[in-house]
């Protein structure tokens, strides 16, 4: 009972402070700040706090494994929240989330072979409503729900986010299982820091320039983002630990409900009622998925 109860904190808690981030996120590349640069700060501040972590881990005892997928996580993780922050630089937050619904499928197929976790015929209806739910969304776009959708740079972007961050999950729940809730925390702060400055080297990024854009005014939006960041992360974390990682992604689209009401309120995006209803679909989808797994 105790358990559930933690679980259904850190799953709500994880549904609000992905949205939230996503804000902070837009709002930094509206004003200039270059996407890689806001991706890599966010590793790097958060690597910072885990020092206190990293004295209490003893290192020699973790299985080689640990490293690999530590290693793979990482690259997959900095490409794809790189990828994300580019794609909320020019997208509409209410139109980008719910495309992280299809998050869950890429992550069950990846799980199934890596993890062993087979959904059964609930948890599937429960994804396939989760999906249908997105199309009312998508059919706000210019382009209605069509391959044409798909040509737009920030759509491509959000879409290869996705991709990345669903075979990162399966990565950090493979962390999960060799380690522990807190190490896999720090591996993942630590190693996509590291990648995520090596993208800033690849690209020929102007750290210094770019660094000189933060303004006083900025630092309480950077340290929002990395609050709720390492928020999202600490709390996915324990949701793994505690449930196959495909039902967890699949509660964690919720967020697009969030996602939708602060593209609203936030930035003024329209359609905000059809993508509601979208959203609703969403929310049924997840129930069957929580009631009759």
């Amino acid at each position: 009972m105790i358990e559930t109860f933690f679980t259904a904190v850190a799953v709500t808690l994880r549904i609000v402070s992905n949205p939230l981030g996503n804000v902070f996120q837009k709002q930094l590349t509206a004003k200039g700040h270059h996407p890689l640069l806001v991706n890599f700060l966010t590793y790097f501040l958060l690597s910072l706090v885990c020092l206190v972590i990293a004295f209490t881990v003893h290192w020699k005892t973790l299985p080689q494994p640990f490293w690999f997928y530590s290693i793979a996580g990482g690259i997959v993780g900095a490409l794809g929240n790189g990828f994300l922050v580019k794609a909320l630089q020019k997208g509409e937050l209410s139109v980008l989330g719910p495309i992280n619904s299809y998050k869950a499928i890429v992550s069950i197929v990846v799980g199934i072979f890596l993890l062993g976790e087979v959904p059964n015929l609930w948890g599937l209806l429960g994804i396939a409503s989760i999906v249908y739910g997105s199309y009312f969304v998508l059919d706000t776009t210019e382009e209605k729900f069509s391959w044409s959708l798909f040509k737009r740079r920030e759509i491509q972007f959000r879409v290869w986010a996705m991709v990345f961050t669903a075979v990162e999950a399966v990565f950090v729940k493979k962390v999960i299982l060799l380690s522990s809730v807190s190490v896999a925390f720090l591996s993942w702060c630590w190693f996509g820091g590291f990648f995520s400055l090596l993208l800033l080297l690849v690209y020929c990024v102007n750290v210094k320039a770019e660094t000189q854009k933060i303004k006083q005014t900025d630092l309480g939006k950077y340290a929002s983002l990395v609050a709720c960041i390492g928020t999202m992360q600490a709390t996915t974390n324990y949701a793994f630990d505690h449930m196959p990682v495909g039902y967890a992604l699949a509660l964690f689209q919720l967020s697009i409900i969030v996602s939708v009401w602060l593209g609203h309120r936030m930035f003024n995006e329209k359609d905000v009622r059809k993508k509601m209803i979208g959203s609703v679909i969403m929310i049924v989808g997840s129930v069957v998925i929580i009631l009759l797994k």
